[in-house]
């Protein structure tokens, strides 16, 4: 147990119980507790395997390689379209954890092999992303922009194409690329 993560769950405003029970399943894994981005986090051999986190209407065990675990009762759940490789077990009550720890055991035991097993997710590329037929028509409104996009790192080009994309409405498509297009031009990302 770590003194750190005691910390962190004393301070729960929502969801305490259901954390702690989830520690306690965590725990007998024998994995390295610790805490990492305010969550109790269990590594192997300095690898994140799980971790526990709760949001608003649910708390969570977020498997960091959960596309590669088996899943039988296909219960995780891929938080957005743009998560690649993680998944979480989602929970709304301390009696649903109770009644599933057997479950929860056995999904804990099979993200633990993935990850002896040294198996790794073949990520999506940033430049398998295409930029699609919208931006890239929005793009060539201010000169030199589209070469400028083409130039940044793939991963930049991918923010931009998400944070783009995700606009309902063309003229917010159209506002953000024009926001963007200073940033664009001096080989800046999105949050640089």
């Amino acid at each position: 147990m770590n003194k750190r993560v005691d910390i962190s769950i004393s301070k729960l405003t929502a969801w305490q119980e259901e954390t702690i029970e989830l520690r306690k399943i965590a725990l007998a894994t024998g994995l390295t507790e610790e805490l990492k981005w305010g969550q109790p986090c269990y590594t192997l051999n300095n690898k994140n395997v799980f971790l526990i986190h709760s949001f608003k209407s649910y708390c969570a065990i977020l498997f960091l390689k959960g596309a590669l675990m088996k899943d039988p009762g296909k219960i995780l759940i891929r938080q957005t379209e743009n998560v690649q490789v993680s998944r979480q077990l989602r929970f709304e009550s301390l009696k649903e954890i109770k009644l599933m720890k057997k479950t929860i055991t056995s999904y804990l035991k099979d993200a633990i092999a993935v990850e002896e097993s040294g198996v790794e997710f073949a990520f999506k590329k940033a430049a398998e992303f295409e930029i699609p037929e919208e931006v890239s028509k929005a793009m060539k409104k201010f000169s030199g922009l589209l070469p400028a996009f083409k130039k940044l790192t793939p991963g930049r080009q991918r923010g931009y194409i998400l944070h783009f994309t995700s606009a309902k409405q063309e003229a917010t498509r159209n506002s953000r690329i024009e926001k963007a297009a200073s940033r664009i031009l001096t080989g800046k990302g999105l949050n640089d």
